[in-house]
């Protein structure tokens, strides 16, 4: 007795639907937790009512350090991940294996790092104590800015991945001074092409 097959048709209905259903909740919770809000004409808020906004300083402060902290968690994560670590091990050196993969993604990392650092910057402004802490440490991210080409192009050299590791540990020891602790967070490899 031979069992009957479903048809192809459904499986790959059944695969899609299993693709996009995850994928929609993804993104909607990504629009919701990562969008700001815009000013209409009318000075009004263009978010939807009953959209969870901060309403009070505390709550806008508190906010203001959770973007923050993931900021910069995506930038430490992707330093340690795709330029100390690789450096460390001796993957930038002319004759390495994968030097080449290990030097566009340590660019990709950079630039990412810089965008990243310069957001959590932007973030820490909703808090005055975070903002103030971090005003020091912007000539030091600033310098960051083309390390991601000089990293892609093979031209870095020790002192320049120890600029990004110092700058990481700078706005790290900032973040846990002021009740904002900041841990690696590695981004995925669509974030970091992404920027």
């Amino acid at each position: 007795m031979t069992v009957p097959q479903p048809p192809v048709r459904s499986r790959a209905a059944l695969r899609r639907a299993a693709v996009a259903l995850p994928l929609a909740c993804t993104l909607s919770l990504g629009a919701v937790a990562c969008g700001g809000s815009k000013k209409d004409e009318g000075g009004a808020s263009a978010a939807p009512a009953g959209s969870p906004s901060p309403t009070s300083s505390v709550e806008k402060q508190k906010f203001a350090k959770t973007r923050f902290v993931t900021n910069a968690g995506l930038a430490a994560g992707a330093t340690y991940q795709w330029i100390i670590k690789p450096y460390k091990a001796g993957g930038f050196h002319k004759g390495a294996n994968h030097r080449k993969t290990a030097l566009v993604k340590a660019g990709l990392a950079g630039v990412f790092t810089y965008n990243r650092l310069k957001a959590a910057v932007r973030n820490a402004q909703g808090d005055p104590t975070l903002s103030k802490a971090l005003a020091p440490l912007n000539s030091g991210i600033d310098s960051l800015k083309n390390l991601g080409t000089k990293l892609r192009k093979g031209e870095a050299g020790p002192g320049d991945v120890d600029q990004f590791q110092n700058v990481i540990n700078n706005v790290k020891d900032v973040g846990k001074k002021n009740g904002a602790e900041v841990t690696n967070q590695v981004p995925s490899a669509s974030q970091l092409s992404g920027g």
